[in-house]
């Protein structure tokens, strides 16, 4: 592993220039990045014949609150000839939350995108079909926000929680 890390590190560095943050505690390992360099930095993980990160295995959004004033994507990379992971986040600005699409470098980030969008309101640019997958298309709000207000009637029927 420890070859794996520090050619992921080097590579972050090739294309970031920047000192590169790991997040704390993290199985598996990961590292903060900046949003601008998400799609080549996954292009080249991808590419990278000694890396090889095939699989884009999930999307995560999180919301870290009004006071906090951010939200995150955490991206679940796995290569499965090499058996490795690694978790890539981007940090987000609350009031607009936005990143570039990595459909371009996995299809599967097509369904992920749009489930993180959905859910928690983040934009993917770029996106080639950014729209509700989970919650109706005429839905108010994103329901994993953490000052989401739940609709007390949808269509003019009552709603149950």
């Amino acid at each position: 592993m420890p070859e794996k890390k520090e050619r992921i590190l080097s590579i972050i560095k090739e294309v970031s220039q920047e000192e590169i943050k790991e997040i704390p505690n993290s199985t598996p390992f990961g590292v903060i990045i900046k949003k601008e360099i998400i799609l080549s930095l996954c292009d080249r993980l991808h590419h990278d014949s000694k890396l090889y990160f095939d699989m884009l295995s999930c999307i995560t959004g999180v919301d870290n609150g009004v006071e906090l004033g951010t939200m995150e994507v955490l991206y679940h990379l796995y290569s499965i000839p090499f058996n490795q992971s690694l978790v890539l986040k981007v940090i987000l600005p609350r009031e607009n939350p936005e990143v570039e699409s990595v459909t371009r470098v996995w299809k599967t980030a097509n369904w992920l995108e749009r489930e993180v969008y959905d859910m928690f309101g983040i934009i993917f640019t770029n996106h080639p079909d950014l729209r509700r997958i989970l919650m109706p298309a005429d839905w108010k709000g994103y329901p994993l926000r953490k000052d989401y207000k739940h609709e007390e009637y949808y269509r003019g029927v009552k709603i149950d929680y």
